[in-house]
């Protein structure tokens, strides 16, 4: 048996699935996909993957795409020690918290990224980019601290699929200055990330993080700007940027080729 995950160590996405396995005890390999963000990627990767995008689990020589479908996959097939809570209700609560996290959260802090890191806005428009992310994910935190609210994990009882879900996000939000500042999120989020599932994932981010010694922004910025590297734009990232006023972005992207949207599969 063989388990093999392609990722990138920043992704919030494959960062769960890192964790999931870890928690599992469950032996596993990581690889950057080639050409990733490029259309150039290699074989194996594009075909298991048709949105082009990470983590994909190839497990022996099954391919799984998408993070919330992996998870359920690593689930069924090592179900010890469980992640979700045996309850239906809890099961549901900790499903909801997963998906609005990487559908409505995720945005803000890849949004952050565009900005920030890939230089779509400047001056007066950045600003105001960074605003709006401000105040959303201070409601965002409002809200997860009421979920939190008279549990030691979102899980309930013991760390699991909840608080994998939650974490890479908001350890996002904080590398940005954008941490939570309610007493209970902080402490959970130290809980999690001094877990041993949870440091080698958040220590393999850290060393390839835009900011960091080990990568060129410079670099890759100009392949960006050359069109030899492309953003994903799909869904929720695609509705924040024209929510928050950033039509021009998408346009002047498009114009460029330096976004992507998911093409047909096949």
């Amino acid at each position: 048996m063989t388990v093999l995950v392609y990722d990138h160590p920043l992704s919030p996405y494959g960062q769960k699935v890192k964790i999931a396995l870890n928690e599992k005890g469950v032996a596993y390999d990581v690889q950057l996909p080639s050409g990733i963000g490029s259309g150039t990627a290699d074989q194996r990767f594009s075909r298991g993957s048709p949105r082009g995008e990470v983590p994909l689990l190839v497990h022996d020589e099954a391919a799984i795409f998408d993070s919330s479908i992996i998870l359920a996959y690593i689930e069924d097939v090592w179900p010890e020690p469980a992640l979700l809570p045996a309850d239906p209700l809890e099961r549901a609560r900790v499903r909801m918290l997963e998906d609005a996290l990487d559908t409505h959260y995720e945005a803000i802090t890849w949004g952050l990224s565009e900005v920030r890191n890939f230089k779509r806005a400047s001056g007066d428009e950045a600003a105001r980019f960074e605003r709006t992310a401000a105040a959303q994910l201070e409601r965002w935190h409002s809200w997860l601290a009421g979920e939190l609210a008279g549990r030691e994990w979102f899980n309930g009882a013991s760390f699991g699929w909840g608080d994998l879900s939650v974490l890479p996000f908001v350890n996002g939000a904080v590398a940005f200055g954008y941490g939570p500042s309610d007493a209970s999120l902080l402490a959970w989020l130290a809980r999690a990330n001094a877990r041993d599932s949870v440091r080698p994932v958040v220590a393999a981010a850290a060393a390839v993080a835009l900011d960091s010694a080990a990568v060129s922004l410079e670099a890759v910025f100009a392949a960006m700007e050359a069109g030899l590297f492309k953003r994903q734009y799909r869904d929720h990232r695609l509705e924040w940027m024209v929510r928050s006023g950033g039509l021009d972005v998408v346009a002047a992207g498009l114009e460029k080729g330096n976004i992507r949207l998911v093409e047909p599969f096949g």
